[in-house]
């Protein structure tokens, strides 16, 4: 299996197969994620789904098949993983330092999308003082300051209640239209998907089974929304 890097695509899976424990999670999976095009990857538990992002990662090795990301990738897990004994603004900073780059040039850099994000105020505090969304959010900051241009969020708001998971779903559409990346989307939840990504794709079988278009607009409530959302739980059963 080969890995590739093109500044000219997003993400390209080419063929790609992985079998774990002789079951076979992956075969000859196929997809394309244009520059700056968000996918939303939905199925059922155990249909390879995290299997998926954690090849597109880097985390681990396919059998068979080609890989091609651009600009590398970031992943942000379900879990924040923020250090307990560092501030809110120092967890963000990890990506930079991990880099070489000064730890106050890090924090310049973090305290200025603190900001943009709705953190400002909380740079000092420590994780146990930070609401669940709070901590998300600081994880984002932290997968952003990262600079690569593929980010893979692996069922982000999954943990974190109905009503905040609304909220930060709202708030990430706007922070990924003022910092435009490729994203990989995975998550069990069609609606998230409906709302976050342009594109939402199926996958059962070890493969894509079906690909919506996203059209319509990110209201739960209207008409074309819901139909939307019937057609992809029509295709997931």
């Amino acid at each position: 299996m080969q890995v590739a890097t093109q500044q000219e695509s997003g993400v390209v899976v080419d063929g790609v197969r992985r079998v774990l424990g002789g079951r076979v999670v992956l075969d000859e999976l196929d997809l394309v994620v244009p520059l700056h095009g968000r996918l939303g990857v939905v199925g059922r538990s155990g249909s390879g789904k995290s299997t998926l992002l954690g090849l597109v990662a880097g985390l681990d090795v396919a059998d068979a098949g080609v890989i091609s990301v651009a600009g590398g990738s970031a992943l942000m897990p379900q879990k924040d993983c923020l250090l307990p004994w560092r501030s809110a603004l120092d967890n963000a900073c990890l990506a930079l330092e991990n880099r070489g780059v000064d730890r106050r040039a890090a924090r310049r850099r973090a305290a200025d999308l603190f900001a943009r994000v709705g953190l400002a105020g909380t740079e000092q505090l420590r994780p146990s003082e930070l609401s669940g969304g709070m901590r998300q959010r600081v994880a984002f900051v932290r997968t952003l300051l990262a600079d690569k241009e593929v980010l893979l969020l692996d069922e982000p708001f999954g943990a974190l209640d109905a009503i905040t998971r609304g909220e930060l779903q709202e708030w990430l559409r706007e922070t990924l239209a003022d910092e435009p990346r490729t994203v990989v989307l995975v998550t069990h939840d069609v609606e998230e998907a409906i709302v976050l990504c342009d594109e939402v794709a199926v996958l059962a079988g070890g493969r894509i089974v079906a690909s919506f278009a996203v059209d319509v607009e990110p209201v739960r409530t209207d008409a074309a929304f819901v139909e939307l959302r019937e057609r992809v739980l029509e295709a997931i059963a």
